[in-house]
């Protein structure tokens, strides 16, 4: 584990080599899983307000849960999370032609019809956060799903962290991730040391 500011983050972050490889898992990670997507403080006033422009995108049963329950509910663990459809689909998920999922917020976002792109803990992901009284801790989340993305992260050597800077940005600032790309280059540095002294 390494320290940044009040951020507890993984090794794993920088260890894990890891792209999202669209095409083969189709975007499971909005429809699997025990509950919706966890959703911070002010998040479901945010799907509330994009909601007009995200209504024709939604199947009719997601309007109708929005209708009864909300976008939101809390979990079994007390935490807000996206409401989701039959147990499984997240109400904001949409479907094309090849039957990939994708997120309606997303796509009106892209659009330019709104300021809120998702919530975060959906564009974070694989990486989740934990809060604590006195630090956030910053794990990588392993789940069988997402093996075809470290295939690809593996061919495309691309970690983690560098493959979530944009919300990695928007969690915690420019700064932050400046100092993974330092903590990155030392742990390099350290593993061609490693590497030269074996030999």
């Amino acid at each position: 584990m390494i320290q940044i500011d009040d951020k507890i983050v993984s090794q794993d972050l920088f260890d894990v080599l890891f792209v999202c490889d669209y095409d083969t898992c189709k975007g499971a990670c909005c429809v699997e899983g025990e509950s919706g997507a966890p959703l911070d403080p002010g998040e479901a006033d945010a799907l509330r307000r994009c909601l007009p422009e995200v209504r024709h995108l939604l199947s009719p049963t997601a309007l109708q849960i929005i209708e009864e329950q909300g976008v939101s509910y809390f979990d079994e663990d007390g935490d807000e999370v996206t409401s989701i459809v039959h147990g499984k689909d997240c109400v904001f998920t949409t479907y094309d032609e090849q039957g990939r999922c994708a997120c309606a917020l997303e796509k009106v976002y892209r659009e330019g019809k709104t300021d809120f792109i998702k919530p975060l803990s959906c564009q974070l992901y694989p990486i989740r956060l934990t809060k604590y009284p006195s630090f956030t801790a910053v794990n990588y989340h392993k789940w069988s799903i997402c093996k075809c993305a470290l295939k690809l992260g593996r061919k495309l050597q691309v970690p983690v962290y560098r493959f979530l800077r944009d919300p990695i940005v928007r969690a915690f600032g420019e700064e932050f991730y400046t100092q993974l790309e330092e903590v990155a280059a030392l742990l390099e540095a350290e593993k061609a040391e490693a590497g030269s002294t074996g030999n």
